[in-house]
């Protein structure tokens, strides 16, 4: 037993060597620079007990550093880690080219970023390594903020890229971010520093096809809209009702948008579905616009929720307006002279209190499935939990305000009237999308569908004939 441990430790040190000239632990890690994103650094590494070093220009007055640390010229620095975090911008790595003795076998992490995309012929990284030939560079946290190195890492920047040429280099910071209780993607050699420079650049890069479709969506109905009631009213009519603009068309426009948006999160889920049950298996990829709109869902769903948000804000608001309170006082002055008295509708009743009643209930679950997508709240459910509350409470979400969106409607689409200049009213619209995703999602539910897309996703395969034929005749 005794012999088999020994070999057994003896294979686990040959698969992941480590260079001790390059381990942070026999030393002090080196910090060049002593700006916000340094300082945040330092403290960081601090608490997960390594020991620090700045170098600076100015050792005695480069201003107030994490306690526990030291400040020294950059030579003495250098000379006393072998590994040193580079926290200045690229235009003032002159001085590191002096420094190109005392950095020989040294490893240099990159973490600086550009203000905009190609300035230079190439990456800051390269540059580097090109100034100091003798040391290893590698390209690693410039993708986290002062923000989030001084909070600790949440799962919006819990991942640190990295990349370079010295293999043995790259682990020493990898076990470094590994410390910190960062997860490390490594990316490949030094080529692909711009790649990773070009990350803290992007502006919500997952969010520009939900915001562009929310944009679309909105300014189509929104001009849909204008035409159908103001434009209309105007030539038809000869009347001027263009200041509804404000209130009304926005209060219209808002829900229609959030309730195509729902159903497009859900949309990609039916199709998937019903692939994996035309292919017979689920180890084939789906297209690559289905992966897109898969990844964007709760993206879309965030922005169905604000929309939501300002049709609740804009109903709220309905009973001060001028306009409302303009008709119901020339109304009831009307029925006061013609001695006039309206009787109480109880089918009106119940219609307009089921309407509200499904719309507060979508909103309410509305809410619940925004704050479940929130990371704080996500990792603390369960994978069950979570999928209960996105697939299934969110499908009774759609239900419920698909079937506000019907009451509103209710006997309207029967009248000539509606169908200005022979267009649909826009609520008819709306609820092309989500109808045929609950008619799509009552067609999986049905047995047969259900449980062979059950025993697909359980890793079931289809049998085909003549692939067999074909797997026996090359046996």
């Amino acid at each position: 037993m005794t012999s088999m441990s020994e070999e057994v430790k003896l294979e686990c040190v040959s698969l992941s060597p480590v260079s001790m000239a390059t381990d942070p632990e026999q030393g002090p890690l080196c910090i060049f620079g002593t700006g916000d994103l340094g300082r945040s650094l330092g403290q960081r590494l601090l608490q997960a007990g390594y020991k620090v070093v700045y170098g600076s220009r100015r050792p005695h007055s480069c201003g107030p550093l994490p306690a526990g640390t030291q400040a020294m010229s950059h030579e003495a620095a250098a000379k006393s880690a072998n590994l040193v975090f580079i926290c200045v911008h690229r235009e003032h790595y002159d001085f590191l080219e002096r420094l190109a003795p005392q950095l020989v076998g040294k490893v240099l992490v990159d973490v600086s970023n550009n203000l905009k995309k190609n300035i230079y012929p190439e990456a800051n990284a390269e540059f580097l390594q090109r100034l100091v030939p003798g040391a290893h560079v590698v390209k690693a946290f410039n993708t986290l903020s002062a923000w989030a190195l001084q909070n600790g890492p949440s799962d919006a920047n819990r991942q640190v890229y990295l990349c370079g040429n010295s293999v043995v280099a790259k682990q020493a910071v990898e076990e470094t971010a590994t410390k910190l209780g960062f997860t490390v993607l490594d990316r490949g050699s030094l080529s692909a520093a711009r790649e990773l420079e070009d990350f803290p650049l992007q502006l919500f890069p997952e969010w520009r096809l939900p915001i562009r479709l929310a944009v679309g969506l909105t300014a189509a109905f929104f001009f849909y809209l204008v035409i159908r009631d103001i434009i209309f009213s105007y030539v038809e009519q000869g009347k001027d009702i263009s200041f509804r603009i404000m209130v009304s068309l926005a209060n219209k426009v808002f829900p229609i948008v959030s309730l195509i948006l729902l159903s497009l999160c859900y949309l990609p889920g039916v199709i998937a579905a019903f692939l994996q049950l035309y292919r017979g298996t689920k180890y084939k990829r789906f297209p690559d616009w289905l992966d897109r709109w898969m990844l964007c869902r709760k993206q879309l769903g965030l922005l169905a929720l604000a929309l939501a948000s300002l049709h609740v804000l804009y109903t709220l608001i309905i009973p001060i307006r001028y306009y409302v309170r303009f008709r119901i006082a020339a109304h009831t002055i009307s029925q006061i002279k013609e001695n006039k008295t309206s009787e109480f509708d109880t089918t009106m009743a119940w219609r307009t209190d089921s309407y509200y009643s499904m719309g507060i209930l979508g909103y309410g679950l509305y809410v619940l499935l925004g704050l479940s997508s929130l990371p704080s709240v996500s990792n603390s459910l369960s994978w069950r939990e979570f999928s209960f509350i996105q697939s299934k409470l969110g499908y009774l979400t759609l239900f419920f305000c698909t079937f506000h969106t019907y009451l509103y409607g209710w006997d309207k689409f029967l009248r000539l009237s509606a169908y200005k200049w022979y267009t649909p009213p826009a609520y008819m619209l709306s609820l092309v999308v989500p109808s045929v995703v609950l008619v799509l999602r009552l067609l999986l539910f049905l047995p047969c569908m259900d449980r062979s897309l059950i025993r697909i996703r359980q890793g079931w395969e289809r049998t085909d004939p003549e692939n067999d034929t074909k797997k026996s005749l090359l046996t």
